[in-house]
């Protein structure tokens, strides 16, 4: 009997075994989709976003913005229509569950968007590392996460490699400011002060993107599993919800005169800029999706993380078509980056596989139960 018993357990632990193993393969290999679909959309998005706000002049975010979300909402509607998705009708209810979520996706947006206005896409790309540790400890507080030594380590190089960028933007940014002769002139001043103002304000909306950032990915994951949404539910809700914030924001904060508004879009420019952010809108069913879908598969953690590691493609992009300058500080802090991003992800990944080890040793003692 007792034989019977043992056998049966040892059937019962090879099967506990096996099917734990195959998910973690399954698993594993369902995530390659929505990150390849997020890293992507996320390289996309950040090109338009920073050729459309980087006229001289442009000042109507929430506009862009809110032309932008109605583009998505459209797209979306038309796919539907068309029976390649389905979702959920609207309804208050949800809607109204759903939408502290939409009004902090609008920050996450603006902010971002106000960052890569003053910062080069290089230095913007960098910071958002800052969000994953904020992002780590915030799983740590909500979801009973774990910082190893091993991912603390890689924290410091992300801070390391934000401090090498600052440095070597805010280095860049004087000498291209300051006049080559050795005289000092009342306009040489004027001009490197502006420089100056212009990266406090947008290392100031990048310090805003990054808190806003890690509380609306926290707040995502746990409204999500509240909720019940779908990724598609979801990207739909954030987007519609936040059409009437956006367009609210833009007619109180932003100057709608002819005159602003020939600033913003002019003549010679208006057709691409407005194509641009016709595409960019429906790019953004792309990002709102696959971020849902990456959060959904892995973890809140990992998604930034991903996005962390499109810093090398993203950058030399911004080097490329934007003539960001590339410096010794430039690369080294791209560098450091990258190495923090491999690092933490080394990190992750021997953290899963003694939480794996870890489960698989509570199956053991099934042999010791009692009759």
């Amino acid at each position: 009997m007792s034989g019977s018993r043992e056998d049966k357990d040892v059937v019962e632990m090879r099967r506990a075994t096996a099917t734990g193993s195959g998910s973690e393969s399954k698993v594993q290999v369902s995530a390659i989709p929505p990150i390849a679909c997020y890293c992507f959309a996320s390289i996309l998005m950040t090109l338009v976003n920073k050729f459309v706000v980087s006229g001289a002049q442009f000042s109507m975010n929430f506009l862009l913005l809110c032309m932008q979300s109605i583009v998505c909402v459209s797209c979306v509607a038309t796919v539907k229509k068309m029976g390649i998705i389905s979702f959920r009708a609207f309804d208050w209810k949800d809607a109204k569950a759903w939408f502290p979520i939409s009004f902090m996706l609008v920050f996450v947006i603006y902010t971002g968007s106000k960052s890569l206005q003053y910062l080069s896409i290089p230095v913007y790309t960098i910071f958002k590392n800052l969000t994953i540790i904020l992002i780590a400890y915030g799983e740590v507080l909500w979801f009973g996460g774990r910082v190893t030594a091993l991912t603390f380590v890689a924290f410091i190089f992300m801070v390391v490699s934000s401090i090498i960028a600052a440095w070597s933007d805010v280095s860049a940014t004087l000498s291209d400011s300051t006049p080559s002769s050795l005289g000092v002139n009342l306009d040489s001043l004027r001009s490197m002060t502006g420089a100056v103002q212009q990266l406090n304000i947008g290392y100031f909306w990048m310090l805003v993107n990054c808190l806003t950032s890690a509380g609306y990915v926290l707040t995502l994951r746990k409204r999500i599993k509240v909720t019940g949404f779908s990724d598609w539910d979801s990207m739909f809700y954030s987007n519609l919800l936040g059409i009437p914030v956006l367009a609210l924001f833009s007619i109180i904060a932003e100057d709608w005169g002819a005159e602003n508004l020939a600033r913003n879009f002019p003549e010679e420019t208006r057709k691409i800029l407005l194509f641009a952010i016709a595409f960019s809108g429906a790019a953004a069913v792309g990002i709102s999706y696959t971020t849902a879908w990456c959060i959904r598969t892995t973890s809140s953690t990992t998604y930034s993380m991903v996005g962390a590691l499109n810093k090398l493609p993203v950058a030399a992009s911004g080097m490329l078509f934007f003539g960001d300058p590339v410096t010794l500080g430039s690369v080294s802090a791209i560098a450091v980056g990258f190495f923090a991003g491999v690092l933490y992800a080394v990190a992750k990944n021997n953290q899963k596989n003694a939480e794996a080890r870890s489960q698989q040793e509570t199956v053991l003692p099934l042999s010791n139960r009692k009759p």
